[in-house]
C-alpha cells in the first residue's frame, strides 16, 4: 500500500530555516537532549483509528477524506489495506509505535465469536509488519463506547448482559495488545458516567467499574503483560457527568479502589482544557502523584466547547508540557498524537503534514523545556520561594512534625504580625519562558 503515499517522500531533519514542506524542522531524531537522543524523549505513537479510520464525518456531514485504501470499507480486505498504509505512514515519518482499539482493526461482527476470529486474522498480520518493521505497539484498548449497547457505558452499564460483552472485549484487547508487545493498555471510559442521578445509582456503578478494572489487571497478569494500565481522564462529551473526569478525580478513585499499584493516566490535552485545566496542570497532579504514564498529543480549540482533536501547534503548550514530564523523569507510555486533519484537509498530503505539525512542536516544546532546566532559573525561584519553611526555625520545626496550633498560635502572638510575603513575580518567570522559546 506504499503507492497511497507513493508522492510522499521520507521525512527527514533539515533544520529550521528549510522551506521544505516534507521536512521536519525540529524534530532531529539522534539530537541529543539532556543526555538521551530526542526519540527515547519523544516515542511518538500513530492512532489507528484517527488517522486510518476517521474520514472527515462529523454531525452535520459525511466523509471528506477517501479512507478506503483501495478496497471496499467493511471489509477484510480493507482491514488488511489499512495494516499496510499505517505501516507506509509511519516508515515514511520515522514513527515506531501505534495505538488501537480492538474494532479499528476490523470491522465488528454481528456476533462476538466473528469479531474474535477477525481480529486473530488481522492481528496475525499486524505482527508480520511488526517484524519487518521494528515499529511496535504503545498501548492498546477495546471501544467501549460506539456500539448501541453501551449507551450507558460498558463498567457503568445497568446490564449484566453488556458488562459480560465489555469483559470479553478487554480480555480480546488485551490478547492483542500482549501479541503486538504493546507497552500499555488504556480504559478510555468514554461513557463512563450519567445523564440525571434521577435513575442512576452512582456508588453501584463506580463499584462496577473497579470491579472490571480489577479483572483486566488480573488477566492481563495472567497472561503476561508486564506493562501499566492507564485512565484517561475525560470531563464531558459524550455523557454530562463522567467518573474520570480529571487527574485528580481518576487518582482518588484509583486510590479508593486500590488499583493504584496497576494503574497509571494517559493524560490529554484536549481533555485537561475541558475539564477547565491547564495541560500542564494536569500532568503535574499525575506526575506528583507517581501516576504520570502517557500522554494523548492534541490541542483543543477554545472557541468550541468539545472534544476537537487538533494536531498540536501550540509551542507554549508543548514547552510547558515537556518540561513536566522532563522534571518527571518521563513517561513508561509515549505521545500518540490523537489528532485527525480538520474536516477540509482530506488528502494523504495532509495527513503527512499533521504529524509533522505535532512533532515538530513537540521537539520544539522539549528543546526549550531543556533550556529552561539547564538554566535553573526557573527552579531556583519556586525554591527560594519556599525558603521560610526550609531555612528558619520556624519552618523546619513545622515541617519536622514538631509544632501544634497551640504551639503555632503562641508563635504568631510572639511576632505580632506576620512579615509580608516576597513577590511571586509570575511577570518575570512569563519573560523567563520567553527568552527560553525565542532567544
Amino acid at each position: 500500500m506504499d503507492r497511497y503515499f507513493e508522492n510522499i517522500p521520507e521525512i527527514r531533519y533539515e533544520g529550521k530555516d528549510s522551506k521544505n514542506p516534507f521536512a521536519f524542522r525540529y524534530y532531529d531524531k539522534d539530537r541529543i537532549v539532556l543526555g538521551k537522543p530526542m526519540r527515547e524523549h519523544l516515542p511518538f505513537a500513530m492512532a489507528w483509528w484517527h488517522n486510518l479510520c476517521a474520514a472527515g464525518t462529523d454531525m452535520f456531514g459525511r466523509d471528506t477524506a477517501d479512507k478506503s485504501f483501495g478496497e471496499v470499507p467493511g471489509s477484510m480486505a480493507h482491514a488488511k489495506a489499512k495494516v499496510d498504509a499505517g505501516f507506509a505512514f509511519m516508515k515514511k515519518l520515522g514513527v515506531e509505535y501505534f495505538c488501537f482499539h480492538d474494532v479499528d482493526l476490523v470491522p465488528e461482527a454481528e456476533d462476538i465469536k466473528e469479531t474474535n476470529r477477525r481480529l486473530d486474522e488481522i492481528s496475525d498480520y499486524i505482527v508480520e509488519k511488526i517484524r519487518e518493521t521494528g515499529i511496535r505497539c504503545l498501548w492498546g484498548t477495546a471501544n467501549l463506547f460506539s456500539n448501541p449497547r453501551y449507551m450507558n457505558g460498558a463498567g457503568s452499564t445497568n446490564s449484566a448482559e453488556v458488562y459480560c460483552f465489555a469483559a470479553a472485549q478487554i480480555k480480546k484487547a488485551l490478547d492483542l495488545t500482549v501479541k503486538f508487545g504493546g507497552r500499555g493498555y488504556v480504559f478510555w471510559g468514554g461513557r463512563e458516567g450519567y445523564e440525571t442521578l434521577l435513575n442512576t445509582d452512582m456508588k453501584f456503578e463506580q463499584d462496577n467499574i473497579a470491579r472490571l478494572m480489577k479483572m483486566a489487571v488480573e488477566y492481563g497478569r495472567s497472561i503476561g503483560f508486564t506493562g501499566d494500565f492507564y485512565i484517561e481522564p475525560k470531563p464531558k462529551e459524550p455523557m454530562k457527568h463522567q467518573y474520570d473526569f480529571d487527574a485528580a478525580t481518576a487518582i482518588g478513585f484509583l486510590r479508593r479502589y486500590g488499583l493504584d499499584r496497576d494503574f497509571k493516566l494517559n493524560i490529554e490535552a484536549n481533555h485537561a482544557t475541558l475539564a477547565g485545566h491547564s495541560f500542564q496542570h494536569e500532568l503535574r497532579v499525575s506526575a506528583m502523584n507517581g501516576m504520570l504514564g502517557s500522554i494523548d498529543a492534541n490541542q483543543g480549540d477554545d472557541l468550541l466547547g468539545w472534544d476537537t482533536d487538533e494536531f498540536p501547534f501550540n509551542v507554549y503548550e508543548s514547552t510547558l508540557c515537556m518540561y513536566e514530564v522532563l522534571k518527571a523523569g518521563g513517561l513508561t507510555g509515549g505521545f500518540n498524537f490523537d489528532a485527525k486533519n480538520r474536516r477540509p484537509s482530506n488528502t494523504p498530503e495532509d495527513m503527512v503534514y499533521g504529524y509533522i505539525l505535532g512533532m515538530d512542536t513537540f521537539a520544539l516544546g522539549l528543546l526549550n523545556a531543556a533550556k529552561l532546566i539547564e538554566e535553573g532559573e526557573l527552579d531556583a525561584f519556586v525554591r527560594n520561594r519556599y525558603a521560610s519553611f526550609r531555612e528558619t526555625d520556624l519552618g523546619r520545626r513545622i515541617l519536622s512534625g514538631g509544632e501544634t496550633l497551640a504551639s503555632l498560635s503562641a508563635e504568631a502572638e510572639r511576632l505580632g504580625k506576620p512579615t509580608p510575603p516576597e513577590s511571586g513575580r509570575a511577570e518575570y518567570l512569563e519573560g523567563l519562558l520567553n527568552r527560553a522559546m525565542f532567544s
